[in-house]
């Protein structure tokens, strides 16, 4: 429990009001629900949300230290008062969320605090009591792979340290296979084949370059499709890859001249379709282990997808899956 006394220039304030200022952490929504529980109270009493404070009030808060704290990047979670995830599976290690396109996984990617992806794992976790953050030395739940902001579909996210551990290994040994659904202008030839390359990333501009042959600076990139159907100029495509690199799948088939729809940074906006972001969603995960997965065994031969996505949906309504 915390006191906090009021002095002249806090008089005269709301006492939700006041509340958003003194303790920012702690969302509007639950700072109600406490004062409607009597977990905040003035003087010793009860209070309404709108009672104006006096100087000399003494406001009793019985709310858990975290909140209290200064707003940082570490601790933004805890102004999630409902997190909103679309699970596809989880057990004691790791949790496989379907993150929906315009949705930042990470703060850095230009997202206000509280309001990305790891946020609302973290604050899940956190009201699930399954993470308690001051008994912590050191872990944090964390994500191990990442996807666009305006990408979709299956990010994995580690519950303990020897998942996080495990995980980022078998990402980086590549013992994961991840297919993408993608709806590309025009139709791949082959209609299964591979795209290969070399991509260099300009990390002033944000974006990549594809070419045929290396330069300096540039990795290998390779892109397995299977055109899946075909229609209205547009096709649907599966990929797998097998380089992860960034932007790889769109700048790949953009090189290929085959962008994808609704891609305004490597495709062209064709005014015939009305898309906020482009045609792209990780749809499907399966883990295929080839060395000792430790604690994680269990998940080797294990694959998940998710249960749709709208422009398969929108642009193939009579397609199965």
């Amino acid at each position: 429990m915390k006191e906090i006394t009021i002095g002249k220039n806090d008089a005269g304030q709301r006492l939700d009001r006041f509340l958003a200022k003194a303790v920012p952490l702690l969302p509007a929504s639950l700072a109600q629900k406490y004062i409607r529980i009597k977990r905040i109270k003035r003087n010793g009493s009860r209070a309404d949300r709108d009672t104006r404070l006096e100087a000399g009030d003494v406001l009793q808060l019985y709310i858990n230290d975290e909140f209290f704290d200064k707003p940082r990047e570490d601790n933004a979670f805890l102004t999630v008062a409902t997190p909103k995830l679309n699970i596809v599976y989880e057990d004691a290690h790791i949790i496989l969320v379907d993150k929906r396109p315009g949705l930042a996984v990470h703060p850095h990617d230009g997202a206000e605090y509280g309001r990305t992806l790891i946020d609302h794992i973290q604050a899940y976790l956190y009201q699930k009591k399954e993470w308690r953050p001051r008994e912590e030395n050191a872990f944090t739940p964390a994500l191990c792979n990442r996807i666009d902001r305006n990408t979709g579909g299956i990010v994995i996210a580690a519950k303990t340290a020897e998942a996080l551990r495990v995980m980022n290994q078998k990402i980086k040994d590549r013992e994961l296979d991840k297919r993408y659904l993608a709806i590309v202008e025009g139709t791949p030839k082959p209609k299964e084949g591979s795209l290969k390359g070399y991509l260099f990333k300009d990390e002033k501009k944000n974006r990549v370059f594809v070419t045929d042959t290396p330069q300096p600076g540039s990795k290998s990139c390779q892109t397995n499709y299977k055109v899946l159907a075909s229609q209205n100029g547009l096709s649907l495509v599966e990929c797998e890859l097998i380089t992860g690199r960034t932007h790889q799948i769109r700048a790949q088939f953009a090189h290929a001249g085959h962008p994808l729809l609704g891609d305004g940074k490597y495709g062209k906006l064709n005014k015939n379709f009305d898309r906020n972001y482009q045609a792209l969603y990780s749809y499907k995960l399966t883990f295929t282990f080839t060395t000792d997965a430790e604690g994680l065994e269990y998940l080797n031969g294990k694959s998940f997808h998710v249960d749709k996505v709208d422009f398969v949906e929108e642009y193939f309504p009579n397609l199965k899956m």
